[in-house]
C-alpha cells in the first residue's frame, strides 16, 4: 500500500521538459494512490486515455474538473501538493478548481492525475466520489512571466553578441596628433626606434597627406624622410639576417635528413637479413608475417626520405648554377648595402612602369582588333543588304513580268473563245444558207426557173453571208473597253430592272454618281446608247418574255428623254 505520490523528476520524457516519447505497444500501468482523507483509483487501461489541450506558453496553471461536492480546498491541496509547490487555489462552486504551481514541470506531474476516481474516505456517497479530469490552463499571469523571461532572454543574447562583436573587431587606429614642432621632433626619435618605426611613419604620413609641408617646415620633415630611408638599409640587414637563419636551418634539416635515412637503411638492411633463408626458416608463420610486413613499412618510409633529400639537393644545384654567373647577394650588400638598395628599389618602380605601359600597349591592341572586327562586320552587313535590295528589285521586276504575261494569256484566251464563237456561228449560217439553197432548187425545179434566177439567189447569199461578218466585227469593236464600264452597265441594267416602267436619265445620273462621283451624264447616255443594241437580241427573241419587252421598250423612253 501506497502512502502517498512518489517524486517524480522532470526530465523524465513524457513529464518533464524533454518531449514524450512516441507511443509503444506496452501502456503504462497506473496504480491506486492513497492519502490521508481521500484515495485515488486509476481509470480501466482498457480505455482511451483523456484528453488534453495544446499546451500554452509558460503554463503553470492546471484545470481539475470532476471533484467530488464534499471536497474541500485542504483535501485539493493534499492531494497535488505531492507534485510540487502550490502557490494559489481558485475553487468553483461547480466542482471544478484552479491550481497555479511555482514551477512549469509541476504542471507535468498533475497532468499525470487525469483520470483517476476520487474518493474522500471509506463513503459510498455521489457526493464524496468523483472522476478527475486534469488539464492544461490559460492563465495571464502565465504568460506574463513567459514574456518577461523571453524578453530577459533576448536581452541577454543582444549582450551576448554585442560582446562578442566587440572583442572579433579590429581595434580602431590611435589618433593622430595635429603637428608642431615639438611633435615633429618627437616623431624624428621615433622614426630611428625599430620598436616605435611602424606607428611613426603613419603619423608621418598622414602629416604629409594633410598638407603640412611648407617652406618652414620643409627641412624638419626632409629630415624625418631621410631617417624612413635610413630604416630601408636596416630592413636589408635584417633580411639578410633572416636568409642567413634559413640557410642554417636548411642545412641543419638537411643532415638530420641524411641521418634519419642511414637509419632507416639499417632498419631495412636488417629486414633484409632476416629475411634470408638462414633464419627465415627458424621463425613462425606469425613473425615471418609481421616481418614482411615492417620490411615493406620501413621501405616505403625510406623512399619517401630519400625522395625528399633528392629534392633538397636538386634544389641547392639550381640555386648553385644561378649563383655561378653572380656572386651572391649578402656578400654584396656588404660591400655597398645602400647602393644595392636604391638600384632594387629603381629596378623595381622601373619594372612596374613597363608592366603598366605592356598592360596599357594590351588593352589597345584589344581596341583596335575589336574596331577592326566591328568595321569588318559593318562591310558585310553593307554588301548581304545591297544584295538584298538587289536581289527584292529582281523579284519585283519578275512578278510585274509574269503578271502581264497573264494578262496577256487572259487576252489570247478571250479572243479565241470569242473566234470559236464566230466559227459556231458562220457554220449555223451555213448550215441555214444550204438548206435555203436545198429549198430553192427545189423550188426552180418544181416552177421553172431560169439560170439567172438562180445566180440573183446566190449573190443575196453572199450579201448576207458578208452583212453577218460585218456585225461581228461591229459587235468586236462595241465590245466593252474595261471592266469600270461591265460594271456601270451592270449596275444600269440592275436598276432599269427595279424601274421597269423608265426613269429620267438625270434620276439615273445622280444615283450613279452616289457610287462615282466623277462620273458624267454623257458617259451615261453613251452607255445607254450601247445597252440596246447589245440586249436587243435578249429582249426580242423568240424566246424573249413580255417582261423583257417591256424592258426594252423602258430603254428606248429613256433614249428619246
Amino acid at each position: 500500500m501506497m502512502t502517498g505520490i512518489t517524486p517524480i523528476n522532470p526530465m523524465i520524457p513524457g513529464l518533464g521538459l524533454v518531449p514524450p516519447p512516441p507511443p509503444t505497444e506496452v501502456a503504462v500501468v497506473k496504480e491506486i494512490i492513497h492519502c490521508k482523507s481521500c484515495t485515488l483509483f486509476p481509470q480501466n487501461p482498457n480505455l482511451p486515455p483523456p484528453s488534453t489541450r495544446e499546451r500554452p506558453p509558460g503554463c503553470k496553471t492546471v484545470f481539475v474538473g470532476g471533484l467530488p461536492e464534499n471536497a474541500t480546498e485542504e483535501i485539493i491541496q493534499e492531494v497535488f501538493e505531492q507534485c510540487g509547490d502550490i502557490t494559489a487555489i481558485r475553487k468553483s462552486k461547480k466542482n471544478f478548481c484552479h491550481i497555479r504551481f511555482a514551477e512549469e514541470f509541476m504542471v507535468d506531474k498533475a497532468i499525470y492525475l487525469s483520470g483517476y476516481r476520487m474518493r474522500l474516505g471509506s463513503s459510498t456517497d455521489k457526493k464524496d466520489s468523483g472522476r478527475l479530469h486534469v488539464d492544461f490552463a490559460q492563465a495571464r499571469d502565465d504568460f506574463y512571466e513567459w514574456e518577461c523571461k523571453q524578453r530577459m532572454r533576448a536581452r541577454e543574447e543582444r549582450h551576448r553578441r554585442k560582446l562578442e562583436e566587440d572583442r572579433l573587431r579590429p581595434p580602431s587606429p590611435p589618433a593622430i596628433m595635429h603637428y608642431s614642432e615639438h611633435e615633429a621632433a618627437l616623431l624624428a626619435d621615433k622614426l630611428k626606434d625599430d620598436s616605435k618605426f611602424s606607428e611613426a611613419i603613419t603619423v608621418l604620413l598622414s602629416w604629409i597627406e594633410r598638407g603640412e609641408v611648407n617652406r618652414r617646415s620643409a627641412n624638419q620633415f626632409y629630415s624625418m624622410v631621410q631617417s624612413a630611408n635610413s630604416h630601408v638599409r636596416r630592413l636589408m640587414n635584417e633580411k639578410a639576417t633572416h636568409e642567413q637563419e634559413m640557410e642554417e636551418a636548411k642545412e641543419n634539416f638537411k643532415n638530420a635528413l641524411t641521418g634519419i635515412l642511414t637509419q632507416f637503411e639499417q632498419i631495412v638492411a636488417v629486414f633484409n637479413a632476416s629475411t634470408r633463408q638462414k633464419a627465415w626458416d627458424h621463425f613462425s608463420k606469425a613473425q615471418r608475417k609481421n616481418i614482411d610486413i615492417w620490411r615493406k613499412h620501413s621501405e616505403e618510409l625510406r623512399n619517401a626520405q630519400s625522395e625528399q633529400l633528392m629534392g633538397i639537393r636538386r634544389e641547392e644545384e639550381m640555386e648553385m648554377s644561378d649563383d655561378e654567373n653572380c656572386d651572391s647577394p649578402t656578400k654584396k650588400m656588404r660591400v655597398d648595402e645602400s647602393a644595392l638598395a636604391a638600384q632594387a628599389y629603381a629596378l623595381k618602380e622601373e619594372n612596374d612602369s613597363l608592366r603598366w605601359q605592356l598592360d596599357a600597349y594590351r588593352n589597345e591592341v584589344e581596341l583596335l582588333k575589336q574596331e577592326k572586327e566591328q568595321l569588318f562586320r559593318t562591310e558585310e552587313t553593307v554588301t548581304k543588304d545591297q544584295q538584298l535590295q538587289f536581289l527584292q528589285q529582281t523579284m519585283q521586276g519578275m512578278q510585274q513580268q509574269l503578271l502581264t504575261i497573264q494578262e496577256e494569256l487572259n487576252n489570247k484566251k478571250s479572243e479565241l473563245e470569242q473566234a470559236k464563237e464566230e466559227q459556231s456561228h458562220t457554220q449555223a449560217l451555213l448550215k441555214v444558207l444550204q438548206e435555203q439553197l436545198k429549198g430553192t432548187k427545189e423550188l426552180v425545179e418544181t416552177n421553172g426557173h431560169s439560170h439567172e434566177d438562180t445566180n440573183e439567189i446566190n449573190v443575196l447569199t453572199v450579201a448576207l453571208v458578208n452583212q453577218d461578218r460585218e456585225n461581228n466585227i461591229e459587235k468586236r469593236s462595241q465590245g466593252l473597253k474595261s471592266e469600270k464600264e461591265a460594271l456601270l452597265i451592270g449596275i444600269i441594267s440592275t436598276f432599269l430592272h427595279v424601274h421597269p416602267f423608265g426613269a429620267n436619265i438625270e434620276y439615273l445620273w445622280s444615283y450613279m454618281q452616289q457610287l462615282d462621283s466623277k462620273i458624267s451624264a454623257n458617259e451615261i447616255e453613251m452607255l445607254l446608247m450601247r445597252l440596246p443594241r447589245m440586249f436587243k437580241q435578249e429582249f426580242t427573241g423568240v424566246g424573249a418574255t413580255l417582261e423583257k419587252r417591256w424592258k426594252l421598250c423602258a430603254f428606248e423612253g429613256i433614249k428619246t428623254t
